[in-house]
């Protein structure tokens, strides 16, 4: 990979980037240093491999925090199995799904430790989510009021309408999901000339002139040969993973991967290999160990070495060190699967994904997947690379072969989404978003960590997490948001390690800095009355959080 040494000057850098007050290094892990003697440990050189600022960092969880975090869990638990003997001597009202009488000498169906959490634990918190929206998911949506009578059991919708509540939680990233606008319009123009659905796959009868324009105009906005179409995201990684590789073949994922890659890597049939979230050490001594050892008992070479990753981690917040992952790849002969689902349109000065955004060939990925589903606020995914690897999977992934072709209103707001944001459609509108989109993010990031709370994930992420840690606050958080007309998501275990609950805010380019500054009071206001303002700045460098040297295994050729 062409090193970038010139342009890093003559001070020492880290990960490409400068100097800065009393010395300071702003790689993303450090922050700027007040006294002269403090000592900078874990700085990883990589020769410049990065023309811009990095600044990513997690804070540490303080030890209280995480202590009654654990203790919080342990009474839930505790009242939970109170709660299931008072339910099987029925003196509880038994709710859940069991299996019938008749039926007890089956294999249990419902009684198991999952279905204990969601009984539980889960319940008591059900309200946070699955709330009905009855508007378009712009940066205001309406949404029905429902209530509860059972303690989240069942809910009754009482016909009224909460109007204008902030969006904060949708990947609206550059407001596209619209009911007016050019987007709209053209939509409606192709709904009534196509109609809404194919009824057919495209190998068939199903191979719209749209479907074609739309492939060629993605090729073009991704700078890649040839690039296919999906008409669902998560189908695009479950069925091409397993059609590019299979047994003899070593996959290399990251432990934060979205559950479609986890699934199309299980039914590929090839080796997993589980190397740590961002962690470019781990990485590479997962490579070394395949290339070294080769396949288990055979010690054969691995047919292919496929390395999978994302480029906006969604529930990290984290950006991909790319520079670093095709380094890598292109040292050990490796193959590159990029999934940018929240990446493409959200990063990048031309919102062409985090290719763009670190100043890279797109060469460099064999496999550019994303979504349109986002930025794009339509839906589907595609796969973009080269020609030959395109021609292949038009005949080998399922995605590609039985499923019904994407839905002509759909390509055509892809189509008139994707013009605006390349400037094809004669206007800067498109790269105005892009830049109001960055704007948004560092401002409400900046806004966060200054009121005190711990923020996870890059500077330039639109995904925001802010950690919540205990479980009773999950809930207290997104009711009191929503008191506030504040609409947010909120995540806890097991989306997340159990200690940290977060919620996470989405920013877009629709959101105007009076609808921030509104949302950014309330957080403000919940955050004091909650106390979640746990922040003490002390970061946690990434490739400094807990590594062991364990290699997680999830198929033994």
């Amino acid at each position: 990979m062409e090193r970038h040494a010139a342009a890093l000057g003559a001070q020492p850098r880290a990960n490409g980037c400068s100097g800065g007050a009393h010395g300071a290094l702003r790689n993303g892990y450090v922050r700027g240093l007040s006294a002269p003697d403090t000592q900078i440990n874990h700085i990883v050189h990589n020769g410049g491999l990065y023309k811009r600022p990095f600044n990513e960092a997690f804070e540490e969880t303080p030890m209280l925090v995480a202590v009654l975090t654990y203790v919080g869990y342990g009474v839930l638990t505790l009242f939970g199995y109170l709660r299931d003997f008072m339910r099987q001597w029925k003196i509880e009202k038994c709710q859940n799904a069991t299996e019938r009488e008749e039926q007890k000498d089956f294999v249990p169906l419902y009684q198991d430790f999952e279905n204990f959490y969601n009984r539980n634990l889960y319940m008591r918190i059900r309200d946070s989510w699955n709330r009905p929206i009855c508007s378009v998911p712009g940066a205001k949506v309406d949404m029905m009021e429902r209530v509860s009578h059972d303690y989240n059991w069942t809910f009754t919708y009482t016909g009224r309408v909460i109007k204008d509540i902030i969006n904060m939680g949708s990947y609206n990233y550059l407001g596209f999901a619209q009911n007016a606008g050019t987007c709209q319009e053209a939509a409606a123009k192709v709904l009534s000339q196509y109609g809404a659905g194919v009824c057919s796959t495209r190998r068939e009868m199903g191979n719209l002139d749209k479907h074609e324009e739309l492939e060629k105009l993605v090729a073009r906005f991704l700078g890649v040969e040839s690039a296919m179409a999906y008409g669902m995201g998560f189908a695009t990684n479950s069925m091409n993973i397993p059609a590019l590789v299979g047994k003899g073949c070593l996959i290399l994922s990251d432990e934060l991967n979205h559950a479609s890659l986890v699934l199309g890597a299980r039914l590929s049939g090839a080796t997993i290999r589980i190397f740590k979230h961002n962690n470019m050490q781990s990485l590479e001594k997962l490579l070394k160990d395949a290339i070294v050892h080769g396949q288990p008992r055979t010690r054969r070479p691995w047919k292919k070495i496929l390395i999978l990753v994302e480029g906006i981690y969604s529930m990290e917040g984290s950006i991909v060190r790319l520079p670093e992952v095709i380094a890598l790849k292109k040292k050990y002969k490796s193959y590159l699967y990029l999934d940018e689902a929240h990446s493409i349109g959200a990063l990048g000065p031309n919102g062409r994904g985090v290719v763009d955004y670190f100043g890279l060939s797109p060469e460099d990925v064999d496999v550019m997947m994303g979504t349109f589903t986002k930025s794009f606020g339509a839906a589907g995914g595609y796969i973009g690379g080269k020609k030959e690897l395109i021609d292949y999977l038009r005949t080998h992934s399922h995605s590609a072969v039985y499923a019904t072709s994407m839905s002509p209103p759909v390509v055509e707001q892809i189509i008139t989404s994707m013009k605006c944001i390349m400037g094809e459609d004669g206007t800067s509108v498109g790269k105005a978003r892009v830049q109001q989109l960055a704007e948004n993010t560092r401002y409400f990031r900046r806004r966060l960590k200054e009121m005190g709370f711990i923020i996870y994930g890059n500077e330039d992420s639109p995904v925001v997490p802010l950690m919540l840690y205990m479980p009773a606050k999950i809930g207290a958080f997104g009711r009191e948001m929503l008191k506030r007309n504040i609409g947010v998501v909120v995540v806890g275990f097991p989306a997340t390690p159990i200690i940290e609950s977060r919620a996470r805010f989405c920013l877009s380019a629709a959101h105007t800095k009076e609808m921030l500054d509104t949302a950014l009071k309330e957080i403000n206001e919940v955050g004091d009355l909650l106390q979640l303002k746990y922040s003490r700045h002390r970061l946690v460098p990434l490739l400094d959080r807990p590594f062991d040297e364990t290699t997680y295994e999830e198929t033994e050729d």
